[in-house]
């Protein structure tokens, strides 16, 4: 009786022993680990991007002055209204003629109605097929020959800074996408219609001014927002593409780890790289689709209690129970 005791003490102590050694191996891990993952090269598309900011401008602003001095009597058209060149868009008086009307008054309905047909008043029209941006003037508002009367514009477009190091990259009638700040979830298309060939210093940074054409403008496109404009640079329909993870460098050479057979150590291949998204590389020689590469990546593991040094912050260390 006495050895079969002994036996089961003796296995238990063994089991206990052997979890203790499992979990030591499993806590000295640490945080400098490596998960091993293996892949294939993958036959697939690449697009490269040269990405900078942006402004909604019109194209062609044009503002609609009176030809002398006098008052507004009528706005026949509103913001956001398309208008088409020869469109009467508000009526005015001349000083002349509005003090004439306001006399006219007093004497009643009739005299108002007589004088307005013996002394016409001034039309505004419109020179070019375009939409109305600005009409703030209203009815009865006194106006000079410098005053704006109404804004047109015949389209809105996006006005690009790009830096001197990429602006050899960027052709007339390249493609582009434009994300409005205000709408960052939306991509417009766009195409490059006009470079500007002189050049400007925004914060020491030498720039030229880019214009592009949404190929179709949304309704909420609004003069004055900033966006984000991603030039389609390079791309490739059937690249050979790996991971940039999977990817290591070392001086000039860029290297993989390529499985063997029988579970031998992996071996080092140099491998020669086309373009990349900052997702993927484009590898032009070094692996085949039949290749499989080794790729390691850190393990990142929360340490199990720190000392904070903020004086704004708790102070995480233990206290020692023996002090007081």
């Amino acid at each position: 009786m006495r050895n079969i005791k002994s036996k089961i003490i003796f296995l238990i102590l063994v089991i206990l022993a052997v979890g203790a050694f499992v979990m030591i191996k499993i806590n000295n891990k640490g945080p400098g680990s490596e998960i091993i993952k293996e892949i294939t090269p993958i036959i697939g598309p690449i697009q490269t991007f040269i990405s900078t900011t942006g402004t909604v401008y019109p194209k062609n602003r044009l503002e609609i002055k009176p030809p002398v001095n006098g008052r507004i009597e009528t706005i026949l058209v509103k913001e956001g209204e398309e208008v088409k060149s020869g469109q009467k868009i508000a009526w005015m008086s001349s000083t002349e003629r509005a003090a004439l009307l306001d006399a006219a008054k007093g004497q009643g309905e009739e005299q108002l109605k007589y004088w307005k047909e013996v002394y016409k008043g001034i039309p505004l029209v419109s020179p070019i097929d375009g939409e109305v941006i600005v009409a703030t003037t209203q009815p009865g508002q006194t106006v000079t020959t410098s005053d704006a009367v109404i804004v047109l514009s015949d389209h809105l477009i996006v006005r690009a800074q790009v830096d001197e190091t990429d602006i050899g990259k960027i052709k007339v009638g390249q493609g582009a996408f434009i994300t409005l700040d205000a709408y960052p979830n939306i991509k417009i298309e766009g195409s490059v219609e006009h470079i500007y060939y002189e050049s400007e210093t925004v914060n020491n940074v030498t720039i030229y001014k880019v214009d592009l054409i949404p190929e179709k403008a949304p309704e909420f496109f609004r003069s004055g927002m900033n966006a984000t404009v991603d030039f389609k640079a390079e791309s490739r329909e059937n690249a050979l593409l790996l991971p940039v993870e999977a990817v290591r460098k070392e001086k000039d050479e860029s290297y993989v780890l390529l499985k063997q057979a029988n579970d031998k150590n992996p071996v080092k291949r140099v491998v020669k790289l086309g373009i990349t998204d900052d997702k993927n590389y484009e590898v032009i020689s070094g692996v085949s689709v039949n290749d499989t590469v080794i790729v390691a990546t850190k393990k990142y593991v929360l340490p199990a209690s720190s000392t904070s040094t903020n004086p704004f912050l708790p102070n995480l260390r233990k206290r020692d129970s023996t002090k007081k």
